[in-house]
């Protein structure tokens, strides 16, 4: 198809009607699709949005298997388009406020173009789809994510890092309202402690949220068993001019809790969520999030109920109830020690199908201690299990046996 040749003449009565229905701010959107070369990319769609209280075109290039997202001004979108349609892309839909129109070439070359008018005009939406569907908590110029390899020199987001940026987003997404319910988003000063906190996408990403977006006055810690990884965060940081972010040898385990606000533990391993969920009721924490891996110290416990036996007997299906019962005594642990808690599923982070999220906000309201334990024991005795780690480092054995 590269051989195709498309007379720019035969394609100006359609870039004509786009122009305008760009310039009055009157498109709804275009996609470009018949696309011929040499990347995996299936469709191009643009969407004005409203960017910096500016009006701009937001370009998402459709890949098989990811999406990447550029944003354009008028003029330079309506230059990008041309050095695409005819030439990369041999389809186009265009829907304005006033018409629909039709664009093809065949593959000699010929151009058909067709419209259609509509009898009411539709009048643009102020708050695109895009804004509605795609809300950013952060934006790809911030400069953090340069530095991490996120973006490129331009502040475009690099292909291969789509997936972490979405990552990202929909950790900040569930920060945030997490945030606002806790109030803290009126506190002046609070800490959070990110444990296992790796090479800091997400520290990096809290800590721009806490301090750019809603003006706190935040310290962030990163607590990292790996002085390599200790190092390059301390001086990413350092390179970044940042206050209140700093990143510490250690371990969920050992660390001293000092005035925690946030305690985050993403991944930490069998038992170490424990020590995690242990260590921010300890400190008071109003926010706990952790992302649960490793279920092992349940499982070797766990006597198959005579009913469930025939299901059990498959080693993946025992894997996966231990993986329920652990967090769910987990849940059921926090609610009585004063915490709202949810257990859903949350985007795969990195390389891992591990994708649940435990999180639980400190509650203002009395929960019934009593019942929440009976219901551990009532668990505990179907599955034959004799105790959860959980239960040892908040020593209240005694009260649930």
């Amino acid at each position: 198809m590269s051989a195709i040749e498309t007379p720019s003449a035969e394609l100006e009565p359609f870039l004509a009607q786009l122009s305008s229905a760009i310039a009055a701010k009157q498109l709804h959107k275009l996609v470009l699709s018949k696309y011929q070369g040499p990347q995996p990319l299936k469709q191009l769609q643009i969407r004005p949005v409203e960017l910096k209280q500016q009006w701009q075109l937001s370009f998402t290039y459709k890949y098989q298997t990811n999406d990447v997202t550029r944003n354009f001004s008028p003029e330079q979108a309506i230059d990008e388009i041309k050095t695409l349609l005819g030439v990369q892309f041999y389809a186009a839909n265009l829907f304005t406020a006033a018409l629909e129109a039709q664009l093809s070439i065949s593959k000699k070359g010929k151009v058909l173009y067709q419209q259609k008018r509509l009898t009411t005009p539709v009048a643009p939406q102020q708050d695109s789809s895009h804004n509605r569907q795609k809300q950013r908590y952060l934006t790809l110029e911030r400069p953090f994510l340069q530095q991490l390899g996120v973006t490129d020199a331009q502040q475009q987001l690099i292909p291969a890092m789509s997936r972490k940026w979405k990552q990202i987003n929909k950790f900040i997404e569930i920060f945030s309202g997490a945030v606002q319910d806790t109030g803290l988003s009126k506190q002046k000063q609070l800490h959070v402690a990110d444990f296992g906190s790796g090479k800091a996408y997400l520290t990096f990403a809290m800590h721009d949220y806490l301090t750019g977006t809603l003006g706190l006055d935040a310290k962030v810690t990163g607590v990292e068993l790996r002085q390599n990884l200790v190092d390059l965060c301390n001086e990413t940081a350092a390179k970044l001019g940042l206050n209140g972010i700093d990143f510490e040898q250690g371990d969920v385990k050992h660390f001293k809790a000092r005035g925690i606000n946030v305690m985050i533990a993403l991944h930490a391993c069998d038992i170490a969520t424990d020590y995690a969920i242990h260590m921010g009721i300890a400190t008071g924490a109003d926010i706990i999030m952790c992302s649960p891996c490793c279920h092992k110290q349940i499982r070797p416990q766990m006597k198959m109920p005579a009913v469930l036996a025939p299901m059990l007997v498959h080693g993946i299906h025992l894997g996966q109830e231990a993986e329920m019962v652990t967090d769910s005594l987990r849940a059921l642990l926090l609610e009585a020690s004063g915490y709202n808690t949810k257990v859903f599923e949350f985007v795969s982070l990195e390389h891992t199908s591990k994708n649940k999220m435990i999180l639980a906000t400190k509650s203002k309201q009395k929960y019934n201690r009593e019942n929440l334990l009976k219901q551990v024991t009532e668990i505990k005795q179907f599955y034959g299990i004799g105790q959860h780690y959980l239960e040892r480092l908040l020593n209240i054995t005694d009260e649930i046996s």
